[in-house]
């Protein structure tokens, strides 16, 4: 593959896909300053993926895959760190992206769970079988069914404690 070939490839996904990568960032990340780090860093791991995809899944298969999995090590790696952004004309995910009451409320519920747990959460909002998230994450499509059960009973307990 030739780098204008990657090149066209990448800008293709990252059109089609930018929200699909605000929505995994918003859940991994905790401050503004993590959202562009964490946003830059899934961006690089998808350019450099592209080489890669063979077809074999479809592309937004593979670009939620490759992205979910940077986030997961990159919270990983990122746990401890936590700081602020000195400089707002750094922001490279925009602000009308954290708008919505109930949303943030959400999203930040999520960002509570366990790695796999968040995963699934938004596999699941984004309307993948069960099946498509047992390939993507690894587990059994049983499991999926029970953890995504236990992730709707928390969720909705919480709502209620509101």
């Amino acid at each position: 593959m030739t780098k204008q070939e990657q090149d066209t490839i990448f800008n293709q996904w990252l059109s089609e896909f930018k929200p699909l990568l605000f929505k995994i960032v918003r859940v991994y990340a905790s401050s503004r300053s993590d959202d562009n780090d964490l946003f830059q860093e899934v961006v690089i791991q998808v350019w450099r993926s592209v080489p890669n995809y063979k077809g074999e899944s479809s592309s937004h298969t593979w670009v939620y895959r490759v992205a979910l999995n940077t986030a997961i090590k990159w919270s990983s790696r990122n746990k401890q760190k936590n700081h602020e952004l000195l400089n707002d004309d750094l922001v490279l995910i925009p602000s009308e992206h954290k708008s919505n009451e109930k949303l943030d409320w959400l999203y930040h519920e999520i960002s509570k769970l366990g790695k796999v747990e968040k995963s699934l959460t938004l596999l699941m909002l984004d309307g993948f079988s069960y099946r498509e998230m047992s390939n993507i994450l690894g587990i059994t499509t049983s499991l999926v069914g029970v953890k995504i059960s236990r992730i709707k009973h928390h969720l909705q307990e919480r709502a209620q404690n509101l």
